[in-house]
């Protein structure tokens, strides 16, 4: 049985996700996930008149086996969970600094300090990225968090629903939620370039 596609492409769950996220003030901020989330965070922001940033966060891989991750970094330092071994936490932290430098090609940051936030990603499988974010922005002062995923994991995003306001147009749950590109029909990798094309729109 051929699985079910919910999207055309990540512009597509954008437009879609930003028709049930929640009146968000007007000083409220956009933040995607690099990669994958910027083009869903692009049509959000687009959608609800608000300013776009990225949010760089990298997943620290087992020493033996990198694909298997022990858990993330963001490129502000956020580590989580707590505890990693440092000389693996290191080179991922010094990535994400970098490639978050080169995305914003000099612009400065959106500053989070008592703004709503809308931290998202094109969707959310186990929920270690996303938990990142969520951290990230919360220390950075984010007065409101809401995280919008267009397709999640049940188990991954009631976890996190704990921590912010959770909205997702498909949840489905597991063993139907094989990953989260099953649920889109043109799923293909996004480089930095579309990326750093889309913040300066």
């Amino acid at each position: 049985m051929a699985p079910v596609r919910a999207f055309a492409d990540r512009a597509d769950a954008g437009r879609r996700l930003a028709t049930v996220l929640p009146p968000l003030e007007p000083d409220a901020v956009v933040l995607g996930l690099a990669r994958g989330g910027v083009p869903v965070a692009h049509e959000v922001a687009v959608a609800r008149g608000l300013p776009l940033d990225v949010l760089v966060v990298r997943k620290v891989g087992h020493p033996r086996q990198p694909e298997y991750a022990l858990g993330a970094v963001s490129e502000d330092g956020v580590t989580l969970p707590e505890g990693l071994p440092e000389e693996l936490v290191a080179p991922q932290l010094e990535g994400a600094r970098e490639q978050a430098m080169a995305l914003r090609a000099g612009r400065q940051r959106e500053p989070l300090r008592e703004r709503p936030v809308v931290i998202v990603d094109d969707g959310l499988a186990t929920g270690r990225s996303m938990a990142v974010a969520i951290e990230t922005a919360r220390r950075a002062g984010g007065a409101r968090l809401v995280m919008g995923v267009p397709v999640a994991s049940g188990p991954g995003l009631r976890e996190l629903a704990t921590e912010c306001e959770a909205y997702a147009v498909a949840v489905v749950e597991p063993p139907e939620f094989l990953a989260v590109g099953q649920f889109y029909d043109d799923f293909s990798q996004v480089d930095d370039a579309e990326v750093a094309a889309l913040l300066r729109r």
